[in-house]
């Protein structure tokens, strides 16, 4: 059986969500250089075939907070410190997805499949 469009396409999202985390968490990241992380990681990722749109907000608020409780200039980049939206497209079918904490676990999710 083959796949059908909208499994194609939500298949690609997890490609592009799986390489944007497993590429990008541990990068060493401050409040000072997360908006140039944000721009490479959406950019890198755009790179990918059938994706239209990623936003990715580094969450520089919650690296200082937990800057403060260390005595490091930086920390690793992980799911926490992190909010993904990224928009793939194939064959006619857009699917829109997103990525926040859940609890404690950084969950990515199909928000809408149209």
């Amino acid at each position: 059986m083959d796949a059908t469009e909208a499994e194609t396409a939500c298949f690609e999202s997890g490609i592009k969500f799986g390489t944007l985390y497993h590429q990008f968490a541990g990068t060493p990241v401050s409040p000072d250089s997360a908006a140039s992380l944000e721009t490479a990681m959406a950019e890198a990722i755009e790179n990918q075939p059938h994706c239209v749109d990623v936003t990715v907000d580094v969450l520089a608020d919650e690296i200082a907070a937990a800057l403060a409780e260390q005595s490091a200039d930086y920390l690793e980049l992980t799911g926490r410190f992190m909010e993904v939206e990224m928009v793939v497209e194939y064959e006619g079918t857009r699917v829109e997805t997103s990525m926040s904490m859940e609890g404690d676990y950084p969950m990515m999710r199909v928000d809408s499949v149209k």
